[in-house]
Formats: structure tokens, sequence, C-alpha cells
């Protein structure tokens, strides 16, 4: 049987230091996940995953049971990638699945048009403000629910549905000017 999730903080915070191995096998995906979606250099995403740890570890004696832990730790990521994007004012990240295109293709001119369209969305992502793109990151790419996201944006539901609601309004402008720069 698995020890849930506040059992093993409660032993990490009575000193047991290798509890937290359960922790960090149990959502190095999802944090990974989260670092990976956020951020645009890609050799920088272990780096940070490995800090969002440290920062989890440190603030274990904040973690409120009632709440999920990985709502918790997605949040520590969320934000020490924020604070990362602001710094060097990074602003990509990859949706393709959003719009539905995936890497398999039946034949080459399929390939160069899916390529295509997943730098186009990448572009349009990328040009959003940030109040629009992390939701849009967030909902996704990383697949939180609009209760997890209210919860890791510290932001009421109407705000998150709004936003993504424009970030997709957003989206399929530039990405129909896009079209209309092809056709000219």
């Amino acid at each position: 049987m698995e020890i849930p999730d506040s059992d093993v903080v409660k032993m990490c915070l009575n000193g047991n230091k290798e509890a937290f191995s359960i922790l960090v096998a149990r959502y190095k995906k999802l944090i990974y996940s989260v670092v990976y979606n956020m951020i645009e250099d890609k050799e920088e995403v272990n780096d940070i995953s490995q800090e969002v740890f440290l920062r989890i570890y440190k603030s274990l004696d904040r973690y409120n049971p009632e709440y999920r832990f990985s709502t918790w730790s997605v949040k520590i990521a969320t934000n020490l990638c924020l604070d990362i994007i602001r710094r060097k004012k990074i602003q990509s990240v990859p949706i393709e699945e959003a719009f539905g295109i995936s890497s398999n293709s039946d034949t080459p001119e399929e390939s160069v048009f899916k390529t295509e369209r997943i730098r186009e969305i990448n572009e349009a992502v990328d040009s959003l403000p940030e109040k629009y793109r992390i939701p849009i990151i967030l909902f996704h790419r990383n697949g939180l629910s609009y209760e997890e996201m209210t919860k890791v944006l510290n932001e009421p539901m109407s705000i998150i549905k709004n936003r993504l609601y424009r970030a997709r309004l957003m989206l399929r402008e530039k990405l129909a000017s896009y079209r209309k720069e092809e056709v000219l």
C-alpha cells in the first residue's frame, strides 16, 4: 500500500531525510514536465527541476495536507519558472497539442506542414502577454484543471476561465493572420 503524501511529508519533517526521495520519485515527471513546458532553454530544465525540489524540501513545513501535494508542488515549480522567465524575458512555450497537431505524419508534405504549423503556434503563444500565456501553458501542456490553476495562480476561477478564453481568441486571430499571409 502506498504511503499518503501527507504522511511522507510528516516523516520528512520528523527528520527522515530519505522519505523525501519518495516524493521526488512520485513527482519528478510532473515537475520536469511543468519546467520543460515553461522554460525555453531546454539545457536548464534539469537544474531548474532540481531547484524546484530544493524549494519544496525547504517549504515542507508550509504544506497544507488539505490540498493535493501535486498541486502544491506544481505551484512552486510554476512560481520558480515565472521568476526565471521574468528575469530572462523568456517567452517561448510550444502548445501544438492544444491545436491537435501530432508529430505522426503519413507523408513528407504533411510533416512539413505540421512542422510549420507548430512553429506558427509557438510564435503565437510567445507573443501573448504573460497573464494569458501562462494559463494556456498550464491548461493545455501541463493538464491542470481550472481548480488546480486557481491554486497555482492565486486567481479566482472566473479570472482563469476568462484569461483562457481570451488567450484562445488571441491565438485564433494570430494563427488566422498567418494563414492570410500565406495566401498573399
